[in-house]
């Protein structure tokens, strides 16, 4: 376990910011962290990264619990924030040896990390240019090419590709799966669930200041599947197959589309492959038969207490029958 919040709680004067979060990562995941606003992620992640000091609980990194050696912890932990900050007035390079000195890393062992860092990141032919003359996405890339300075075994990002242009977004996410690769545990915060569905290994799903959600991202979306409804597609005897399935007690709505029926089952595997043999006994014509295929967003509506919200997308209508 490479860090763990346990019954975090945070005030800000009356507002409970965070109440009672628990969360783990384990060494080498990419993990997503994400909620709606205001759900507390911004806190939780100034508490990581000891910016902020919880009210009550406590946080581990590698067995370190918060407070114990403060310069020694955030030595393993690199902090990419969602704004870049006022250092407009230095070069590049200018800005990567300030921080590389707060690390205690100068002279040449400095000069060398930070001309690595820089052609890694693409930044090579900017190490003279001032900050003020960068565009949005060179400031990420240098901005992630600073928290690797120090070589820390922890990333922790929040909103690391908000306000890219596609194609920044897609070398920038690159890099982070190169990373996740040569051993670096990172820990994303983003709106784009689509990106966390793509990149990350766990997930932790944040509310009102609690998790909601957290595990494999892999174990997460099967039983968001497993909690879908079951499309059916019929060559033809759509009236026949409805009035088999109303009589169905697992069958509680369905909706019809063409030749496709959207049909919530609320039952086991075993039953769903009764349900079909059932529906190819009476004679109805099963092109295909199979769960709709789970979404983040869906899983995530559904947690964050915003389910009258759920659509099911290339469904139109949806009535009770």
């Amino acid at each position: 376990m490479i860090l763990a919040m346990k019954n975090i709680k945070k005030f800000y004067g009356k507002f409970c910011a965070l109440d009672g979060l628990n969360l783990e990562i384990e060494e080498g995941a990419l993990y997503g962290f994400v909620g709606p606003n205001g759900a507390g992620k911004t806190t939780a992640i100034k508490i990581m990264t000891g910016i902020l000091y919880p009210d009550e609980g406590k946080v581990i990194i590698e067995g370190m619990e918060s407070g114990s050696d403060n310069r020694r912890l955030k030595k393993k932990i690199g902090y990419v924030p969602d704004s870049f900050g006022v250092y407009n007035n230095l070069t590049v390079s200018e800005y990567m040896s300030f921080f590389a000195s707060c690390y205690g890393i100068d002279g040449l062992r400095a000069e060398k990390r930070i001309t690595r860092l820089l052609q890694y990141m693409g930044l090579e032919d900017k190490s003279d240019f001032y900050i003020e003359a960068l565009s949005r996405g060179m400031k990420q890339k240098l901005s992630l090419a600073r928290a690797l300075i120090h070589d820390p075994k922890l990333l922790i990002m929040d909103e690391p590709t908000l306000g890219l242009d596609p194609r920044t977004r897609f070398e920038y996410k690159q890099k982070l799966s190169e990373l996740s690769e040569m051993g670096k545990t990172i820990l994303i915060s983003s709106h784009i669930l689509t990106e966390i569905s793509e990149m990350c290994t766990d997930i932790g799903i944040i509310d009102q200041g609690s998790m909601v959600m957290s595990g494999r991202l892999t174990d997460v979306m099967k039983m968001v599947t497993a909690q879908n409804p079951i499309i059916v597609t019929l060559s033809s005897k759509i009236t026949q197959a409805i009035k088999m399935l109303k009589e169905e007690k697992n069958v509680k709505y369905m909706s019809i589309k063409g030749n496709d029926l959207l049909i919530n089952f609320e039952g086991s595997r075993k039953a769903e492959s009764e349900l079909l043999a059932k529906m190819i006994d009476e004679g109805l014509p099963v092109v295909s038969f199979s769960r709709e295929k789970g979404s983040l967003e869906s899983i995530f509506i559904q947690l964050t207490g915003h389910d009258e919200e759920r659509t099911v997308l290339s469904y139109e209508s949806q009535s009770d029958i």
